[in-house]
């Protein structure tokens, strides 16, 4: 017999919690990423976070993208004005510009991000 206030958290001990249903809306489209570098950090992006990337999205502007660009995978926002893509590089005022000449490929939307808290 015990005296006294049961404990809060026996509230929540019955609850499962499945991160993967939490985490990934389509899993056959979904695929695990690490970041490498510092060029997303305005995004709350850093070296070494897991990226969870969804090929199965459409990228609105400001997506967090996955892309080929000239051969090679990188992390970047994209920007869509009227007709135009971007894409935001670590300094703004030198975005890039989508054209026909540029070797691109969007290859999946980035969705969630989980990374160790930088104190």
């Amino acid at each position: 017999m015990s005296a006294g206030f049961s404990s809060p958290v026996q509230d929540y001990l019955d609850e499962k919690l499945d991160l993967n249903s939490y985490l990934i809306k389509h899993p056959a489209a979904t695929f695990f990423m690490r970041m490498t570098g510092d060029a997303m950090v305005s995004a709350g992006i850093f070296d070494n976070d897991l990226l969870i990337v969804d090929r199965s999205i459409e990228p609105q502007n400001n997506s967090i993208i996955i892309a080929v660009l000239n051969g090679e995978l990188t992390v970047k926002r994209i920007i869509k004005h009227k007709q135009e893509i971007y894409i935001e590089t670590k300094f703004k005022d030198n975005n890039i510009k989508i054209t026909e000449d540029i070797d691109f490929s969007i290859w999946g939307v980035v969705t969630k991000v989980i990374h160790e808290l930088h104190l």
